[in-house]
């Protein structure tokens, strides 16, 4: 066995083992809640990638005593060292022995009649389980209860509202507490704390899950689309714009009516019903549909900047990370099934030179294959997967598959890159459609004169804007790089006297389409500076008399490097070398 299995085995190993003690510790942590809470319901309490949490319904809110006194018991019932033991029960005896019970009861009433029913112990406590845990109590390692947030029970915003307490264990305390500091690291990043700092965007009941982007909030949107827009016309694409609102006879025509009503806003006008659009295919297709074609203009391919609207589930809405209001990098290209590959792999170049940009050096590849759920026949899927199979394996890509993933009207490839934190994010698709082109009677002459049917490729290079916006933010801490910055140089006047001076420096960056402003406050030098560290703000122009003289600004980084005097003149030419190459 090479060194290379050896240590992938042992990383199995220590995986199985978390997991059995994540699950292990929910068994315990439910039955501490009861012993506090006898009147309690509980639901389900299943091990995370990090942790484990379990879902309670009980007569008051969980307090911050509470999960000391609840984190107590379970030390008890730890240092106890009591065995896990399993058993099968018939339905009926299930029945009988959680029928105080009312959310086992539910799922014990929703299993097959042929289902084995299996119930795990730990001496006093049982709960409905299929087993996966440590030999005992003792074996659950270190562990310590996170907080407390709602969750629907079975994820439907109908039921019972219940409270859910996460917690998480580990095989040791030096892990246990590297997971606590990449956790206050991650909270320290956090988009949604670092958006209402920045003054970048803020969420309001009147519209849920919809964000307001401040001013500048909305420069950084602008300049991620400038940038894509730039590699548009590198690439060869075609902007377009597109209505809001479509006839629903669109959306049965495309399949989304049948496969994505439940996810779509409908509304009655003229007694008539519409469908806000969720996607910009149908539109894409319309565009198409516009004017005859020839295989002498294909590829064709469109990008359309317009703003989508999701139904997502409140209990899924998450910041910008999960929103209902959205703009998408989104673009269809309508080509023929030999110009496939070309196609993808130059979104993959694309797509590569725009990470590299961002700071996001490493990528994942996932071929996302057929859902249950789907339009079109398995002869269309299976032309479809194996167009896309044959790009990555002609470009040497290394990949994993993923059955089930992909969208309802073909298969995709997924990227997925990791972040500062290490936590992976996808961000870029790219999909083959050979659905749509049938469904809306697309045709281009063929070089022979015949009529045939192009090829639709779904593309998107950073994906939801708002998504890739809180993840940048959480990526790089709020600090963006000088071009997206919305102020990228704050001129700090040392007293008032050199405020005039310094608004001469600004009308100069600004001339040179430099973003900057001048902090005229009463506040002394060093709290200005400080006050422009905490905003981000790339760098700070410090003026005073000497530098008022000799024409000069003191420049420091938002780091805190002082980077010295330099001429004004050299200092626009710098930054505005950052700003045109994206360094």
């Amino acid at each position: 066995m090479s060194a290379q299995q050896v240590s992938a085995n042992a990383d199995q190993d220590l995986s199985d083992l978390r997991y059995r003690m994540r699950h292990s510790a929910a068994h315990v942590m439910a039955e501490a809640v009861m012993k506090l809470f006898p009147e309690a319901q509980i639901a389900i309490g299943p091990p995370t990638e990090d942790g484990f949490y379990y879902d309670f319904e009980v007569s008051r809110p969980f307090t911050p005593e509470d999960l000391e006194q609840i984190e107590a018991l379970m030390r008890e019932t730890i240092a106890a060292d009591r065995p896990f033991r399993g058993e099968t029960l018939s339905r009926d005896h299930a029945l009988e022995r959680f029928s105080d019970q009312k959310f086992k009861i539910e799922i014990i009433s929703d299993l097959p009649t042929d289902e084995e029913i299996t119930v795990w112990s730990h001496h006093s406590w049982e709960d409905l389980c299929r087993g996966g845990h440590v030999d005992s109590t003792g074996k659950i390692g270190v562990f310590k209860l996170l907080s407390v947030a709602g969750a629907y029970w079975r994820g439907d915003e109908k039921r019972e509202m219940l409270q859910r307490i996460y917690g998480t264990a580990w095989e040791s305390q030096e892990a246990l507490d590297a997971y606590l500091e990449r956790v206050a690291e991650a909270e320290r990043r956090d988009h949604r704390r670092l958006g209402r700092e920045l003054d970048l965007f803020f969420f309001d009941p009147i519209s849920p899950a919809s964000p307001f982007f401040l001013p500048n909030g909305t420069i950084v949107l602008n300049e991620l689309i400038g940038y894509v827009k730039e590699l548009y016309g590198k690439y060869g694409y075609q902007e377009v714009m597109t209505p809001q609102i479509f006839n629903t006879e669109l959306w049965k025509r495309s399949g989304h009516y049948d496969n994505y009503l439940d996810n779509m806003y409908m509304i009655n006008v003229d007694e008539r019903e519409y469908g806000v659009k969720p996607m910009n295919c149908p539109a894409a297709a319309i565009l198409y549909l516009a004017n005859l074609h020839s295989y002498r203009e294909l590829p064709i391919r469109y990008a359309d900047f317009g703003r989508l609207h999701r139904y997502e589930r409140s209990g899924v809405t998450h910041g910008l990370m999960r929103v209902r209001s959205m703009t998408q990098d989104d673009a269809h290209i309508f080509c023929t099934s030999d110009q496939i590959g070309q196609e993808v792999n130059s979104f993959i170049e694309m797509l590569e030179e725009a990470y590299a940009v961002f700071g996001f050096s490493e990528m994942r590849l996932a071929l996302s294959l057929r859902p249950e759920k789907r339009v079109g026949s398995d002869e269309m899927w299976d032309r479809a997967e194996a167009a896309l199979e044959e790009v990555l394996e002609t470009g040497g890509q290394d990949y994993t598959k993923e059955s089930g993933e992909g969208a309802f009207y073909g298969p995709k490839i997924d990227f997925f890159v990791p972040d500062a934190l290490g936590r992976e994010w996808q961000l870029g698709t790219v999909q083959v459609d050979f659905s749509l082109p049938e469904r809306f009677d697309l045709e281009y002459a063929a070089e022979d004169g015949s009529r045939q049917r192009p090829v639709v490729i779904h593309r998107a290079m950073l994906g939801t804007l708002e998504r890739f916006m809180g993840v940048l933010i959480e990526h790089l801490a709020g600090a963006f790089p000088v071009w997206l910055s919305p102020v990228q140089a704050k001129i700090i006047p040392i007293a008032d006297r050199h405020i005039e001076y310094g608004e001469s420096v600004r009308l100069k960056l600004v001339a040179a389409g430099v973003r900057a402003e001048v902090d005229s406050g009463s506040d002394r030098m060093n709290a200005k500076i400080r006050a422009a560290q905490q905003r981000k703000i790339p760098y700070m122009l410090v003026v005073g008399d000497r530098e008022q003289e000799a024409g000069q600004v003191a420049v420091r980084a938002r780091s805190g490097g002082n980077l010295g005097a330099v001429s004004v003149d050299d200092f626009v030419a710098q930054i505005t070398e950052e700003i045109a190459t994206r360094s």
